[in-house]
């Protein structure tokens, strides 16, 4: 089955799409990874779904990558005596260790990370920023506070802190815990919750050890400072819009998003543009006009996936927010601003070689309107070069190993396919033709470029370019 797009989608699955009948209805309508969100997913539960997921990759004969999204910390309040109390603007208000239930005046924080780093000037954000609170002072016991706007303060209602930099890493014993269940199940993709550092992915990939891929989630204002350190130390990045638009100015996030996707795509490192992208179509069948610019928006800055949350996870209408986000992926890569916008932003290679075949095989493949890139890869790493590029034909990325063609199913603009390893260079060009044409990327007398590494099956070698004719074994043409 082939895409008609370039750009990929994820879709968290939930009670409304963790069948399996529904999870191949969401793959036909277009996803292409699924995401489990291990807040809401025991163990159980999780290896049942990847279950399901590898179930219906087996049906449909294609590689399905699946991300496991860790819950990272959980900031929040105690109880109040009332179940919540009224507060008024401008009012004193305490944040205490204290386990007494809380009144109008103070509240328990069990978090005394939180009580010994907040300063005075430092805002706290209650409920997703209902509430707003600002430090007077702190003495590492309490945090006396003035309410700045909102009213209502109940029970277990999370605390955001945009300006405090806790002294904790991303991973709870919650998390080591999923991590471990989770890479037990051979999921491709890792989301990691509250990176504020480029330290805070150290123990993450140190437990992982290469068996799944690390993306960073970036919704912390410490983490878009130090965002180039960030990048270096992880394989992707998710704009986790949600929690970025709680703890920055709402007006702030799209600009994020925009210099995140471009530092992303100079790197050569996915990234995943998520939260509340067609939230209507959570109770309704259509999304709304704004949402559809929403979307559109990523796909023309280049990003390598967009995500549905709840559309499809609790949503009435899981598979129609799939193929409607489908719908408008395709309709902006058709559009004629869309391939001049895509080119502007494309970033100079880096000074190797198999960077500078990469170049080379896009301008060949595009000066020559060649049908497709066809792209030798066992680690990932030559597909992740080829989608940097950002080409306008579509790339193939053949590979012997299933788990590197399920990570990859996260890039743009790349078609993986599980093939064996060619037995030599005559046997190699035979098998990408014929897969070119198999796949639906070629027919007869089309020609594809091929990219792979010399001598075969040495990793990170990516060191040749062959232009092929699809359907003819005798004419080939070398550089």
């Amino acid at each position: 089955m082939r895409r008609n797009r370039k750009v990929k989608i994820l879709a968290t699955i939930g009670p409304a799409s963790s069948s399996e009948e529904m999870l191949k209805k969401l793959f036909e309508a277009g996803a292409d990874v699924f995401r489990i969100n291990m807040s809401h997913t025991d163990h159980d539960l999780m290896r049942t779904l990847v279950g399901r997921i590898r179930a219906v990759e087996e049906t449909v004969g294609r590689p399905i990558g699946i991300l496991a999204d860790l819950q990272g910390p959980k900031l929040r309040v105690g109880k109040f005596a009332n179940g919540k109390e009224t507060l008024s603007v401008g009012q004193t208000f305490t944040l205490d260790n204290n386990p007494e239930p809380g009144t109008s005046s103070r509240v328990y924080l069990p978090h005394p990370e939180i009580l010994s780093s907040v300063e005075a000037g430092h805002r706290l954000l209650i409920d997703d920023g209902k509430l707003e609170l600002r430090a007077v002072k702190s003495d590492g016991k309490s945090i006396t506070c003035t309410v700045v706007a909102g009213t209502t303060i109940s029970d277990k209602k999370g605390v955001s802190l945009p300006d405090t930099d806790l002294p904790v890493g991303a991973l709870t014993e919650k998390d080591r815990a999923d991590l471990d269940a989770v890479l037990a199940a051979s999921v491709d993709w890792v989301a990691l919750s509250f990176v504020q550092r480029p330290e805070d992915l150290a123990e993450a990939r140190k437990i992982a050890r290469g068996r799944a891929l690390i993306m960073a989630k970036i919704e912390k204002p410490q983490a878009v400072t130090r965002l180039a350190e960030i990048i270096e130390l992880s394989d992707a990045l998710m704009v986790a819009r949600g929690d970025l638009g709680v703890e920055m100015p709402l007006e702030a996030v799209p600009g994020i998003q925009k210099q995140i996707t471009r530092a992303a795509r100079r790197a050569g490192k996915p990234v995943v543009i998520a939260t509340q992208m067609l939230e209507s179509m959570i109770t309704a069948p259509v999304p709304t006009r704004a949402e559809v610019s929403d979307v559109s928006i990523a796909v023309f800055e280049g990003a390598d996936a967009i995500m549905l949350s709840a559309e499809s996870a609790a949503g009435a209408y899981p598979v129609e927010a799939v193929a409607m986000m489908n719908r408008i992926a395709t309709k902006v890569e058709t559009d004629p601003t869309y391939a001049g916008i895509i080119n502007a932003q494309r970033s100079e290679p880096e000074a190797t070689g198999a960077d500078a075949i990469s170049l080379a095989a896009r301008e060949i493949a595009e000066t020559l309107k060649l049908s497709a890139i066809v792209t030798y890869t066992a680690s990932g790493t030559t597909g992740l070069r080829a989608a940097r590029e950002r080409p306008q034909v579509p790339i193939v990325a053949l590979s012997p190993i299933l788990n590197t063609a399920r990570r990859l199913s996260l890039l743009w603009g790349t078609h993986c396919v599980v093939s064996p390893d060619a037995v030599d260079l005559d046997d190699m060009v035979d098998r990408a033709c014929r897969i070119a044409i198999d796949e639906g990327f070629g027919k007869p007398g089309d020609r594809v470029i091929i990219t792979a590494g010399v001598p075969l099956r040495t990793p990170g070698s990516t060191n040749m370019l062959r232009i092929a004719y699809v359907g003819s074994e005798t004419q080939t043409s070398r550089t």
